[in-house]
């Protein structure tokens, strides 16, 4: 890969950087820089994009950037943004809401709320975009995303847009990969909600966003839950046990609030602070209680 071969970019409507710092995208505010770093004017303009890029650079969708941590040394490759604040859900048909993978999913669970649809208000409490809940299966209080996705849309490499059923994919806990391989990132994904009660639901998402604020540092810059909680256990109380919760490394440290958040007070840690922090709870819960907590961010880029 040769990250200083020239671009074709006539005909591309985005916006394109150059040796951008990431700790702008991620929630963590952390982080490397991005060789190449893309801002698509719309699913044709990401396309025609996709199609220019060499064929062997790395690509990195980010919406939010809520549950990542690139590396000191930066990610050698293209970023692509997905996320714009103007983008909206809208109805697709008679329960049916439709999303752009960089559309912020607290929008998805207001526009259903509004327009009297159930099922979709726990997505009020995932601070990422729909690319990114529909990656990794996001959920929370008992409900996951793909439980509500009735088909998603894809794109690859070459620019080519499909639309795919829910069967078309391998889907488990914070767990989510097209069947069969293949590179493919979201673009999209159609909702499938039962008609309900429009004030209950906006009473429900209240209701879960005060359990939020009550129990998670949400005034500091974090990357939500660090690990996945295992069967029939929290990963937070395990971290807890272990007598974890305030360890510091820099200026990053487990949250006193909420053992299984990792928080960057005043946004001046490094991505290796943070790993560091990762590394050593996994380890330290691991070696006293016997359970191997599994990631649920992800680590991407070059060490320092």
């Amino acid at each position: 890969m040769n990250m200083a071969e020239p671009l074709q970019l006539e005909g591309l409507r985005g916006e394109l950087r150059r040796d951008e710092p990431m700790r702008r995208h991620v929630s963590w505010r952390a982080g490397g820089r991005a060789a190449r770093f893309y801002v698509p004017a719309d699913l044709d303009d990401l396309a025609a994009f996709l199609r220019r890029l060499p064929a062997a650079e790395p690509v990195l969708f980010v919406g939010l950037g809520s549950n990542l941590l690139v590396r000191d040394g930066g990610w050698r490759g293209t970023v692509v943004l997905t996320h714009a604040a103007s983008k909206r859900p809208a109805l697709a048909g008679e329960g049916l809401v439709y999303a752009e993978a960089g559309v912020a999913s607290p929008k998805v669970a207001r526009l259903a709320a509004l327009q009297g649809l159930a099922g979709a208000e726990f997505l009020a409490g995932i601070p990422g975009t729909v690319g990114g809940a529909l990656a990794m299966n996001a959920g929370c209080f008992g409900a996951e995303c793909w439980d509500i996705v009735e088909r998603a849309v894809t794109i690859d490499r070459s620019g080519d847009v499909r639309e795919r059923p829910k069967q078309d994919f391998e889907i488990g806990y914070r767990h989510c990969a097209l069947k069969g391989g293949g590179e493919e990132w979201f673009a999209a994904a159609y909702f499938r909600l039962q008609r309900g009660d429009g004030a209950a639901s906006r009473a429900r998402i209240a209701e879960l966003l005060a359990r939020r604020i009550a129990t998670q540092p949400l005034q500091l810059p974090n990357a939500g839950s660090v690990f996945r909680n295992p069967a029939g256990d929290h990963a937070a109380r395990l971290i807890e046990a272990c007598g974890l919760k305030g360890l510091a490394r820099g200026a990053a440290r487990v949250s006193e609030k909420h053992a299984n958040f990792i928080v960057n007070p005043k946004g001046a840690a490094s991505a290796a602070d943070i790993e560091w922090l990762i590394d050593t709870v996994r380890s330290t819960v691991r070696e006293k209680l016997g359970v191997a907590l599994v990631p649920e961010v992800r680590i991407v880029g070059d060490a320092a």
